[in-house]
């Protein structure tokens, strides 16, 4: 059985999420894609140069704006008290939007040098606990958020993140990351859940998936959602994004989940938090 969440603040997200990083280079089909597959949660980000174009597709389509999802993010370049609001309207802009289901902080820190990094955090949390009072988020959120990062929101914090989204997937497992997460009841989402072609495209992946007669993408998503983990693949063909919505049925064993939380690393993007 798919897992879907309910966050820390009573709002239902489902198991799966459509992740929109590149899915506009060749322009707005996959968003519309993406729609007619099923998905109804869409992240994006500031970083990601499509807001416009998945504003557009949202609106055109005559879906309900209540029932749709759009998480979106702010770059390290936003953050601080003023920049983070500013941030946060020019996105609501781009996106055609009166609100954020989910607004994050993209990474904790700007830059490899300052030490003034938790400050700038606190400001941040602050300005998005404004933005969230005035009925402009309706969950606030972060992104690459190791622990250490973690506790300087949740010592400041009036109002609770409720996901945290995280690079997981078969050979990249921040166990210790997840761990925090959870016992501070956040959300945890995976980002990059299927590694790129690095991970797919990995022997035991693929004779794993065989043996569960599902797909190596499947499988992948299904191993994160048996961790109670929310998920946020990418694809780019109809047929995948259906797939890639229906792993329902997969239950993989005790003995398989453990073999493959212990695989050696792969597929890492390269990108840390705590490294710019």
């Amino acid at each position: 059985m798919i897992k879907d969440f309910v966050l820390n603040n009573g709002i239902k997200v489902p198991a799966v999420g459509y992740g929109t990083y590149l899915s506009t280079e060749g322009g707005e089909e996959a968003l519309k894609l993406a729609l007619e597959a099923g998905y109804r949660f869409f992240d994006t980000a500031s970083f990601y140069k499509n807001e416009t174009e998945l504003g557009k597709v949202l609106k055109a389509s005559g879906i309900l704006r209540a029932d749709l999802q759009i998480s979106s993010k702010m770059w390290r370049t936003e953050m601080g008290y003023e920049q983070t609001k500013k941030a946060c309207n020019e996105s609501l802009e781009r996106l055609k939007t009166d609100y954020l289901d989910i607004y994050l902080i993209h990474w904790p820190k700007q830059d490899n040098y300052g030490d003034d990094w938790k400050d700038i955090l606190r400001q941040t949390w602050k300005a998005m606990e404004e933005l969230y009072a005035d009925g402009k988020i309706k969950a606030l959120g972060l992104s690459n958020f190791l622990p250490h990062h973690l506790d300087v929101i949740l010592d400041c914090a009036k109002i609770k993140p409720v996901v945290n989204q995280l690079e997981l997937h078969v050979g990249y497992m921040q166990n210790a990351a997840i761990e925090y997460t959870k016992k501070n009841d956040i959300l945890v989402q995976a980002w990059s859940p299927l590694g790129r072609q690095r991970v797919l495209n990995e022997p035991i992946v693929i004779q794993m998936a065989e043996k569960y007669k599902v797909t190596p993408a499947q499988f992948l998503l299904a191993f994160l959602n048996q961790q109670e983990i929310m998920v946020l693949p990418k694809a780019s063909t109809l047929e995948r994004m259906k797939a890639n919505l229906q792993f329902d049925g997969i239950s993989i064993s005790k003995e398989d989940m453990l073999f493959l939380m212990c695989l050696p690393q792969m597929g890492w993007s390269g990108e840390h938090p705590d490294f710019v």
